[in-house]
């Protein structure tokens, strides 16, 4: 597997948007690790549930140019100057008529702010506030050079077969330019899960996609929901997963899903200090993934949640916010909350009233008042629930400790007869 700040570090430079060549070069990256990644492309026009495909947007460069021939805004320099899916233009204008053109961030003077605008035609430039500030009567000169047109919305799609059909599906989104945690960090953390699944046991299989945000995952359902909603089991929102502060939790819609269980159990045991949102805080997509009619089992789990912090949809949203050791972090959570989906069987025990455990080596054999150890008591009280009707999950849920260490003793008991898995699909 890569160092995941490098990787991160490959893909920062592309201007990426909801279509156009950033994507697919961002596809292809992540399928030289991910040789089993699928492209596809859905033409411009394509009507998707609500929504159309949208023309295709590309650009090449772009410079905003004072009246003493100085560069105010240059591409080249940071693709965020730019407004997503601006027009091509070669303009000269007064700072005057300039100005409707302009956006940046008085809260944030020294920050490029991140603007698209997607579905109706316009152009504009961004810059930091204190620059636009300083810019002085005159003539300026705006050349934009893209184009948009007809073509396709790409994205990709990467399956992992389990045991089962039933499926986890996790989703990413690769439609933003330069910004770190807010787009790097999802596909990335998704990469080094689909390359840790490719080597471990799986009950279940695995579904990633890398698509556009809103349009894309609109997309991808109006052409996957009914299978989706028969085989998925739970579902993960994967965003703002490199940052080296609290993590978050965004349920779904219903909020009592396998996903909510799992990533709460997980995030109780191993991140006790995360930040809890509801659904009416949600964002990203959890919007088309939950909607009604679709009404996949998926939440989000995340470092610090977007529109939070402050670097969001600016150029300080970049390679230095998101650190290894964050981007290791969310991983490690995240691969974490897929163990403990897979951990998540359902025991019967097999003994009529208390198993004699002391003749299978489970229980010591001189009675004292310090013979009911730790250990003991946690599988005297797993073995209480053991009815064939609680999953291990909430078996572990009840009885206060993490699913990993119940699925353990659970083995040891299932090793000596005590109890079967009533069931593993």
């Amino acid at each position: 597997m890569p160092n995941l700040h490098s990787f991160l570090q490959r893909l920062f430079p592309i201007c990426r948007s909801i279509t156009g060549n950033g994507v697919r070069q961002t596809l292809s990256i992540l399928k030289e690790e991910l040789p089993g990644l699928q492209i596809h492309e859905v033409p411009s026009g394509s009507q998707v549930f609500d929504w159309t495909v949208p023309d295709e947007w590309n650009i090449t460069g772009a410079r905003l140019t004072g009246p003493d021939g100085e560069v105010i805004a240059d591409f080249s320099h940071c693709n965020l100057h730019v407004v997503g899916y601006s027009e091509p233009v070669d303009l000269m204008l007064s700072l005057e008529d300039l100005q409707e053109h302009l956006y940046s961030r008085p809260d944030l003077p020294e920050a490029i702010p991140y603007v698209t605008s997607y579905y109706a035609r316009r152009w504009g430039f961004c810059l930091k506030h204190s620059v636009r500030e300083k810019l002085k009567p005159g003539m300026y000169h705006a050349v934009i050079k893209s184009t948009l047109a007809p073509g396709h919305l790409t994205y990709g799609e990467l399956v992992l077969p389990g045991h089962s059909e039933k499926e986890v599906f996790l989703s990413t989104y690769v439609c933003h330019p330069s910004m770190a945690n807010n787009e790097l960090s999802g596909p990335v953390v998704a990469m080094a899960l689909a390359r840790w699944l490719q080597t471990a046991p799986r009950r279940y299989t695995y579904r990633f996609v890398f698509v556009p945000e809103t349009i894309g995952s609109i997309t991808y359902l109006s052409k996957n929901y009914l299978q989706l909603r028969e085989r998925v089991v739970a579902g993960f929102n994967l965003t703002c997963l490199g940052d080296d502060r609290a993590y978050s939790y965004l349920p779904s819609r219903k909020g009592n899903t396998l996903a909510d269980k799992a990533a709460l159990h997980v995030l109780q045991h191993f991140a006790p200090d995360f930040v809890r949102y509801t659904f009416h805080d949600r964002g990203s997509d959890e919007r088309q993934y939950c909607s009604p009619g679709i009404d996949l089992p998926l939440c989000s789990v995340m470092r610090t949640k977007y529109h939070v912090f402050p670097e969001y949809h600016t150029s300080l949203d970049d390679c230095s916010l998101v650190t290894e050791q964050g981007l290791h972090g969310g991983f490690e959570i995240m691969r974490k909350v897929l163990a403990s989906i897979e951990e998540n069987v359902t025991y019967q025990c097999k003994v009529l009233c208390e198993p004699q455990l002391g003749k299978r080596g489970l229980y010591p054999t001189l009675s004292t008042r310090y013979s009911c150890t730790e250990q003991v008591d946690l599988m005297m009280d797993l073995l209480a629930y053991a009815d064939g009707s609680m999953s291990l999950l909430d078996e572990a849920e009840i009885v206060g400790a993490d699913v990993f260490r119940c699925g353990d003793v659970m083995r040891q008991l299932e090793e000596q007869g005590v109890v079967i898995r009533k069931m593993d699909d």
